[in-house]
């Protein structure tokens, strides 16, 4: 993992530096991977390297479009699946996938723009109300627990 250093003018800034860096090191962990090692499991749960960053991009979207931005599912920059994101399709590839969450991201940083940190939203599944501030504080420690699981995924897929 690479961890860029630098010191965030305001506490917003850190936030979100802090956020794009996990998103960053949980994209690392997938990039350059085979298609076929992207897919392997080496655990019993649906987890794989490429399914981190699927299940990633529905956290964007719920998080960030849905919750915060109070879109519609169809407003959304694609689904909202019902298994969390956890599964991918065989004729999808790595790239579309690292791809279709860096969309989903880039539309997370630009709803999240004009939102002050301390509004609130209510998500009446997760966590009740919520601020801003506390979707980027869990959406980074997320995205930083799911690149933690795909360096270890992916240290037992080079190890082989």
């Amino acid at each position: 993992m690479t961890t860029s250093v630098r010191t965030p003018a305001t506490e917003r800034e850190l936030l979100e530096n802090m956020l794009d860096q996990a998103r960053t090191d949980l994209i690392d962990t997938v990039r350059g991977l085979s298609e076929t090692d992207a897919r392997r499991r080496l655990v019993p749960s649906q987890t794989t390297p490429i399914t981190l960053i699927k299940h990633a991009t529905f956290a964007e979207r719920m998080w960030f479009q849905r919750t915060l931005g109070r879109l519609a599912d169809s407003d959304c920059d694609g689904p909202l699946w019902a298994h969390g994101g956890f599964e991918v399709g065989d004729d999808e590839t790595v790239a579309e996938v690292i791809a279709e969450f860096e969309r989903a991201s880039a539309r997370a940083r630009s709803i999240a723009a004009r939102i002050p940190l301390d509004e609130t939203r209510e998500h009446p599944h997760v966590a009740g109300v919520v601020s801003l501030r506390w979707i980027y504080v869990f959406m980074t420690a997320e995205f930083a627990r799911h690149a933690g699981h795909g360096d270890i995924l992916r240290e037992q897929i080079e190890a082989r």
